[in-house]
């Protein structure tokens, strides 16, 4: 049976994931170090891991497989869960897939070079309504193609 887990501590689209996995009878797992409030529904549960160092993405690719959609912006974990044989998207809709991972690995390097050396000052630019309605449409599609 498919099912949505998210990686959740820092994840935008929350909300937007818990209706249309409503709308589509998805399962959802929340997962994530401390306790969030969830909306209330037999398909959204929780799983509250300890604070330890990757602990929520330790749980998150034991739990993976081909059946299982991952939404999370860490490229690591998504390489995890891509090996795992689920399919991963991106909080902003970006599909991770195993043909573009390795590039985005080498660049979140490259990056966090630049970053440490003092050439590159800031993080990620900001969540905005295009990102968003690409993630849900990116959502919608990755639900239907893995029913």
């Amino acid at each position: 049976m498919t099912r949505i887990l998210i990686d959740a501590d820092a994840c935008p689209v929350k909300d937007d994931i818990y209706r249309v996995a409503i709308r589509h009878g998805v399962p959802v797992v929340v997962v994530s170090n401390s306790g969030m409030r969830l909306p209330g529904h037999p398909l959204v549960t929780q799983t509250v891991v300890s604070d330890a160092f990757d602990a929520a993405d330790d749980w998150i690719a034991d739990h993976s497989d081909a059946s299982t959609l991952v939404v999370t912006g860490d490229i690591l974990l998504a390489d995890r869960c891509l090996k795992a044989g689920a399919t991963v998207l991106s909080h902003i809709g970006k599909p991770f897939t195993t043909s573009s991972i390795g590039a985005a690995i080498a660049t979140r390097a490259i990056m966090a070079d630049l970053r440490a050396g003092g050439d590159i000052v800031g993080g990620p630019a900001g969540f905005t309504k295009v990102d968003r309605s690409r993630f849900l449409q990116a959502l919608d599609t990755a639900l239907v193609r893995l029913r």
